[in-house]
């Protein structure tokens, strides 16, 4: 019995992953169908029928272009950035074997804040630019903090994961002091600050989808190849060696692919708290405990549930509610839940 419950647990089933692209379909699907704009869902259904079979469209061109060009590049988009942090979520955990770990662990989150204030600060009318200078600004912030906490890390003489993770406390710290300290010094930009900090897709287009999707996808590959070593750097380091995997290089391969994946998410769509830690949680209930089963799920599971959060956040009231407040109302009272069930413990 037990062995046949392992098999189980430790790999993908069909089953599993079909149900969960179907869920991802669906919410994605009625994300495109329904929206602020009242374009009529079945209006809308009729012109996604009109573009696949090549038929008559009955929106005009200017509602066609708020389906194609306005509501289909955000719901991609919130979904790439779901699956990004929920992924990167759930390697984290992994790899620091701890069941409260997310992206923003060791600093992603305080050098993407700290170098976004700086360019809203600095640079608030430099325009014209390939890429954003926000965007480039929290990208580069966000790999900086993770670079900087890793060498700390080594720097300090410890060798373990317990290092790493204070090092990262420092660093985050520090960056944050130093948002805060420039913010104060420029008060009349804390407004714009806080606004990009609370998370959001408002701001989506095609060029955004486009500039973190090689990074995400690339990360996401790189994750679900890693997942089996994951699984064997829970049994411990000392089994890991004697199987033949190096547990450093993997540790860093992981933490390399994604703190990449969570710096290109936070760089189009600012700080957007809970998504690694609700997802990775709700898979591993679901569907198993193996990260063979978490990280590709955790993609698809990740990528649905931000579908769904940012539809929230642009229906549910007239004026369009941050992103991070809608994800941080439904992850802290699970949050609350993993502190009063779960210990921390080795997964």
């Amino acid at each position: 019995m037990t062995s046949a419950r392992t098999r189980t647990t430790t790999r993908l089933r069909p089953r599993t992953l079909l149900i969960g692209l179907l869920v991802l379909v669906t919410v994605m699907l009625l994300a495109l169908l329904i929206g602020a704009g009242d374009l009529g869902w079945r209006r809308v259904l009729a012109e996604i029928v009109a573009q696949l079979s090549g038929g008559t469209s009955p929106l005009s061109a200017r509602e066609a272009a708020i389906v194609w060009e306005i509501r289909l590049p955000r719901v991609v988009l919130a979904g790439l950035v779901g699956a990004a942090l929920a992924s990167s979520g759930a390697a984290f955990q992994g790899v620091f074997r701890n069941p409260l770990a997310d992206p923003y662990l060791l600093g992603a989150a305080a050098g993407a804040g700290m170098a976004a204030t700086m360019v809203v600060v600095l640079a608030p009318a430099v325009s014209g630019w390939v890429v954003g200078p926000l965007q480039l600004a929290a990208f580069a912030g966000a790999l900086g903090g993770v670079g900087l906490s890793w060498v700390l890390g080594r720097s300090s003489g410890g060798t373990g994961t317990a290092t790493l993770l204070l090092a990262g406390v420092a660093v985050a710290s520090f960056l944050t002091a130093v948002q805060t300290f420039v913010q104060q010094l420029n008060t009349e930009t804390i407004r714009q600050v806080y606004t990009w900090t609370l998370g959001g897709l408002n701001i989506s287009s095609w060029h955004e989808v486009w500039l973190a999707l090689p990074y995400i996808a690339a990360s996401a590959v790189v994750l679900c190849l890693c997942a089996r070593l994951l699984d064997v750097l829970t049994l411990g380091d000392a089994e890991a060696s004697s199987l033949g995997v190096r547990p450093g290089r993997v540790r860093l391969l992981l933490l390399v692919a994604a703190s990449l994946a969570t710096a290109a998410a936070v760089s189009v769509s600012g700080l957007i708290g809970f998504v690694g830690i609700v997802v990775p949680h709700l898979v591993r209930m679901l569907a198993g405990a193996s990260y063979r089963v978490i990280i590709p799920m955790s993609l698809i599971g990740g990528a649905a549930f931000l579908v769904v959060a940012d539809h929230v956040a642009r229906t549910i009231m007239p004026g369009e509610l941050p992103l991070g407040v809608v994800t941080a109302f439904a992850g802290a009272p699970f949050f609350v839940l993993v502190l009063r069930t779960a210990q921390v413990r080795s997964l």
